[in-house]
Parts: structure tokens; C-alpha cells; sequence
């Protein structure tokens, strides 16, 4: 008889860039509207605006000198470290997800050759060439997929370990004359995966990843988040910048990200009851909030317990790929204040982005798990 595997996660990292960035930082920058349109109003009203609209007040930069193949490695390293027994001479894959590759400080051009897997890879001193390194662009859900992609892996028997990352330097793609630019943020998180024989908790529950789904709504959504020339009409750079349709972008969210949660707790057997924390993607501290709502007005209006969504927005701001593993990380070493993980727990992952993608993950804690 063929072996059944769930897969279960068993070491965490992150890397949370040093330089902090301040809102009134952005209180001297020239800010123009879609239509190349100078904003009138003050640095300062509009900066307090953005804090109000989005929850952010400050975030994180790379420091010069590092791109995101260095952050996704300080993760890894991060996780292995605080890992005992976990080699990365056993590794099956790398998958490192990613938007933008690596861009310097001083040359923003995206660089993706090799790939930033493979360059993690190499910097880990792996020589075992049967761990296949690739990267994974999927917007910002790209780490999520990227764990539903070692899942697949996992429970076919194809690898018994596999290392996703999400690594991103969003600070180094947006425009300078854009608002939007105070949304952005760098950073990394990485977490273990392992394919487990034992399906079940203490109470005969199965743990590990449980369900999870996904969408692509090309059709109607592909182009709300794209690159495109300056805001600032005199610019006279080359680049192009990391732009958004902001509204359609919320209503997409909105209508499809609740849904997609209360479907894949449906696919798992559960219901929202069930549901212990919810991780979402922190793109928008506001909409996330409405997200939350609107995913308990499906299940008959029923409040939304307190703190079941913790949240770093305000501090780390959307590092994209980076902010779900980074969030996970900070809860399972309880660096999140007033927030644990505890076995049993029945953790949903959600996340949506680029493409326009949405996906989902239910999973339930595990008892602590012994190499």
C-alpha cells in the first residue's frame, strides 16, 4: 500500500532589513495623480491621509549594499539556525519566490540570471545536485503558491524536504512621485517543509497542511498591478515603476479573497469556527480589516473574534511575498506581542496580488516535531 504524507512545517525564518523609514520621511517628495497631475494639497496632509487609509507608519529598507538573493539567504540562514537537525544538504528543492529579481541600489534593472534560488543555493554551500533550485513569480502570493507547489511535492512521495522562501526589495520598483510608494517595503521569510508519515494529532485530528486553493482572474484583472513610466511626466529616468489601480484593486480583494478562504476551510472539512488565526498578506492594514468582515458576513454576520488576524503592516509595511513568512516566522518564536501558536491551532494563510492571483492555505499545528 502506497504511504500517505501530510506535509508539515518545521522551521521558520526571516530577514527584517535594519533601516527604518518613517512617514514623514515622504513629507518633502512631489507626489502626482494618474493623470501627471502635481497633488495640491500638503506633504503632511497627505502623508497623514496615507497613514489613515492604510495603517502604515513606517517600514523597512535594504540596506545599499544588499538586493534580494542576500535577504532571502539571511532567512534561510536564519531558519536552519534556529532549526536543530535540519540540513540543507537534504533539501529536494529551493523555491524562491520573487517579483522582481535582484536590483541594485545604484542600477535598478531587474537581474534574474541565475535564478535567486540558485544563487541561494550556492550561498548555502549546497553541492547536493538533487536539490532542484527555481524561482516562482506569482505577485504577492508568490510564497503561498510556493508552498502549495512543496505540497504537491511533498504528499506525492517526489520529496521528503523542501525550502520555499519569499523575498522581495519592493523600495527599489516604486516611483518616487507616486502615494503609493509609502505602501512598499523589503524583507524575507523562508520556511521548512517535510513530508510526514503521521497524519494525526493527540486528538486523532490529521495536521499539516490540510487544503488549499487558487485563482488567476486574468480576464478582467490582469493589468491592476503593473509597471509603467513615472507619475511625473518630467522625469526624464528610464525605469519603469511598480504601479496600481488602488480602487479596483480593493474591490477585487474584497469580492474574492473572502471567498476564497471560506471555500478552502470548506475543502479541509472546517468551518470559520474552526479557524484559530487567520495570516493574511498585509498589503493595506484597512483593507485587510475589511476583508475580515466581510469573510464573518458570510457566515451570517457573526463577529470576528478579537485578534484573530495579527497584523505587522504598520511597522514592517507590504514587503509583498516576504510578509506572510515573515509574520509566520515572528509568531512561532512569539516575537509577535501578544500572540502564540500552540499545537492544534488551525492556522488559514490567504494572500492576493499581481495577476491577478489569490490563494489559500489551511493548516493545522502540529505537536512539536522530532527529526
Amino acid at each position: 500500500m502506497r504511504k500517505a504524507f501530510h506535509s508539515v512545517i518545521t522551521g521558520t525564518g526571516s530577514c527584517i532589513p535594519t533601516r527604518v523609514v518613517k512617514n514623514d520621511e515622504f513629507v518633502a517628495a512631489a507626489f502626482y495623480d494618474g493623470n501627471g497631475q502635481q497633488l495640491d494639497k500638503p506633504g503632511a496632509e497627505i502623508v497623514e491621509r496615507f497613514a489613515q487609509i492604510t495603517d502604515i507608519h513606517e517600514r523597512r529598507y535594504a540596506e545599499a549594499d544588499q538586493v534580494a538573493s542576500d535577504l532571502a539567504l539571511l532567512a534561510a540562514q536564519e531558519l536552519f539556525a534556529s532549526s536543530p537537525g535540519a540540513d540543507p544538504e537534504q533539501l529536494d528543492y529551493i523555491l524562491v519566490a520573487h517579483n522582481f529579481g535582484d536590483i541594485t541600489e545604484d542600477n535598478r534593472r531587474s537581474d534574474f540570471v541565475p535564478s535567486l534560488a540558485a544563487r541561494v543555493k550556492h550561498k548555502l554551500g549546497i553541492v547536493n545536485p538533487h536539490c532542484v533550485a527555481y524561482d516562482l513569480p506569482f505577485g504577492c502570493p508568490g510564497w503561498l503558491q510556493g508552498v502549495i507547489q512543496a505540497d504537491y511535492y511533498l504528499r506525492s512521495g517526489d520529496a521528503k524536504r523542501v525550502l520555499v522562501i519569499g523575498t522581495e526589495t519592493l523600495s527599489r520598483v516604486c516611483d518616487p512621485h507616486d502615494r503609493d510608494s509609502m505602501i512598499y517595503s523589503d524583507g524575507a521569510g523562508a520556511v521548512l517543509l517535510e513530508a510526514r508519515e503521521t497524519a494525526d494529532d493527540a486528538a486523532g485530528e490529521p495536521v499539516g497542511i490540510l487544503a488549499h486553493s487558487s485563482r488567476s482572474d486574468t480576464a478582467q484583472a490582469a493589468l491592476l498591478l503593473r509597471m509603467a513610466s513615472s507619475r511625473n511626466r518630467e522625469y526624464t529616468g528610464t525605469e519603469l515603476f511598480l504601479q496600481m489601480e488602488g480602487r479596483k484593486l480593493y474591490e477585487y480583494a474584497l469580492k474574492t479573497v473572502p471567498q476564497a478562504i471560506k471555500a478552502c476551510l470548506e475543502k479541509a472539512g472546517l468551518g470559520l469556527p474552526d479557524m484559530s488565526r487567520l495570516l493574511i498578506h498585509q498589503a493595506n492594514g484597512k483593507m485587510d480589516e475589511a476583508i475580515l468582515k466581510r469573510l464573518y458576513a458570510l457566515d451570517g454576520d457573526t463577529p470576528a473574534p478579537v485578534d484573530i488576524m495579527p497584523m505587522t503592516i504598520s511597522w514592517l509595511g507590504n514587503s509583498s511575498v516576504a510578509t506572510l513568512p515573515t509574520l509566520l516566522d515572528l509568531l512561532t518564536k512569539g516575537q509577535l506581542e501578544g500572540y502564540t501558536i500552540t499545537p492544534g491551532e488551525v492556522l488559514v494563510f490567504a494572500s492576493v496580488g499581481a495577476g491577478m492571483n489569490c490563494n489559500a492555505v489551511v493548516y493545522r499545528v502540529p505537536e512539536v516535531v522530532h527529526r
